[in-house]
């Protein structure tokens, strides 16, 4: 009988926080209900308080979603408590998660306080909110630095207050893995009442070894993990829910597992990619494109005469099919919509039309549609609402001479047409689109990222553009790399022109 760890996961609210990857309301309803149908435990669905936003994201994930805990952030602060409770009336397992700084450093410059100011502020706001909801979780910001006597006597005081759950954080990615797994083994040992709490572990990843402190962790007693899909978090992000899951299923002598759905991985982990904008770097652990290639010829023999020489996970646990179909330009919609629904993306029939119509332009470009190219084409409708659209794009260039690009622009409905030359098609192409749309706005970031391989591959484009002051995310794909820039481009900038 395996001992139960719960899972956590919060990539719709410390995943949401890299720039460039926020969602609307939508878009984490579609996420949520994919966590759902992996088997999360809990989801952290926002910081109410921070934004309308996130408030209804709360609000509209709480109707969404069945089974799983909705939980909620806030800080130590009253206000930040009724906000969260107003958000999660819905939620039919409802959890509001508050705390505050513990370590020397946060008690002394972020909060100008005293131990015992801050020890009586967390008791003081679980207490409040346990007035509003039954499961109430306690973090202790940046307890990977707090010196554990204190630490523990912190985590006392909450558990009588009436916390359920106790989150220990390394919040800046510093501990070591016997370090962390001690600090847990600490608080077990020391604490009156944690029998009755769950612990958990939140571990960020500066150091590379967030997925390495939350097994140590868990080892040493936790049983709530707090991931993110893929590992996206602030900073170098989050411990990768897929990793920790994994490792349990794969160190089964451990005796320690998971409620998740392991084929679910690879589709949910592509979604939550596409509709972030967050590519997967391709050496990834047990999601990257490349976690179950061998090139190297010993390798490959190896694994030809028996998987295990070289694989410790078959790739269809965690959902990659082997044998799954190869989509080409014969493909019908049938065949489409299979594949879509495979990897999480349910599309109405509107939706799905436009899409294979799409489907049908690439595949003339491309012998064979790969999973990401499928994303991809899924995405396009989002866009379809914007206020600017391209309309078209020409542009001539080579060897020598001067490229020029001419495009043109619907702005809600109406056309508009420019010109203009350039360093190369996409300065030319970017600069006739500054000729329309007359802001002054400065390219930050430009980054180019093909899907798989080839010369008719779908490129990735994510730019980042600067508008008084404040940095906007654009991202688009297409077989065409300048068209890819100017879509990217124009996305970034539907951001800030209303």
């Amino acid at each position: 009988m395996s001992d139960r760890l719960f899972i956590f996961d919060t990539t719709l609210r410390d995943g949401e926080q890299v720039p460039g990857c926020q969602l609307n309301t939508v878009e984490k309803i579609e996420v949520a209900k994919a966590l759902e149908s992996l088997g999360v435990d809990v989801i952290e669905a926002g910081f109410p308080v921070s934004s309308p936003g996130d408030f209804n994201s709360v609000v509209e994930i709480s109707k969404a979603v069945t089974w799983p805990t909705i939980c909620a952030l806030t800080r130590a602060v009253e206000n930040d408590i009724r906000v969260a409770a107003d958000a999660l009336r819905y939620a039919k397992h409802p959890r509001i998660h508050t705390g505050i700084g513990t370590s020397d450093s946060h008690i002394r410059y972020k909060f100008n306080s005293t131990r015992e100011e801050i020890l009586e502020r967390a008791v003081k706001a679980v207490a409040y909110a346990k007035r509003f909801v039954e499961d109430v979780q306690f973090y202790a910001e940046d307890a990977g630095r707090t010196d554990n006597e204190y630490l523990a006597r912190v985590v006392e005081a909450v558990i009588r207050a009436g916390a359920t759950v106790i989150n220990i954080p390394d919040t800046t990615g510093y501990c070591l893995p016997a370090e962390f797994g001690a600090k847990i083994k600490y608080l077990i040992d020391h604490v009156d009442g944690i029998d009755r709490v769950t612990i958990a572990t939140h571990c960020h990843n500066d150091l590379g070894m967030a997925t390495a402190n939350t097994v140590s962790g868990i080892i040493n007693g936790a049983r709530q993990a707090e991931v993110t899909i893929n590992g996206i978090g602030e900073r170098a992000g989050n411990t990768a829910l897929e990793e920790v899951v994994m490792t349990f299923r794969s160190h089964r002598e451990l005796g320690i597992d998971t409620n998740i759905n392991s084929t679910r991985i690879t589709s949910v982990s592509r979604m939550v990619s596409s509709l972030m904008n967050m590519p997967v770097q391709p050496n990834k652990a047990i999601v990257g494109r490349n976690a179950f290639a061998h090139s190297s010829g010993i390798h490959q023999d190896g694994v030809l005469k028996n998987r295990e020489s070289y694989e410790i996970i078959d790739p269809k646990e965690v959902g990659i099919d082997e044998n799954s179909i190869v989509l080409t330009a014969r493909s019908g919609r049938a065949a489409l919509k299979h594949r879509l629904h495979v990897l999480g993306c349910d599309l109405t029939s509107e939706q799905l039309d436009k899409a294979y119509e799409a489907f049908l332009a690439l595949a003339d470009r491309k012998k064979e549609i790969n999973d990401d190219d499928v994303l991809m084409l899924a995405g396009q409708h989002r866009k379809a609402s914007s206020r600017i659209k391209l309309d078209f794009l020409q542009v001539t260039s080579g060897v020598g001479v001067h490229s020029v690009a001419s495009v043109g622009l619907d702005i809600a409905g109406e056309k508009f047409e420019a010109c203009a030359s350039g360093n190369g098609p996409v300065d030319a192409a970017l600069s006739a689109i500054k000729n329309i749309i007359r802001r002054k706005m400065l390219l930050k970031e430009f980054l180019i990222q093909a899907i798989n391989k080839g010369s008719n591959d779908v490129g990735k484009v994510h730019m980042t553009v600067e508008h008084d002051g404040v940095s906007y995310h654009g991202f688009s794909a297409n077989t065409d790399i300048v068209a890819a820039s100017a879509e990217a481009f124009i996305d970034a900038i539907n951001k800030f022109v209303h």
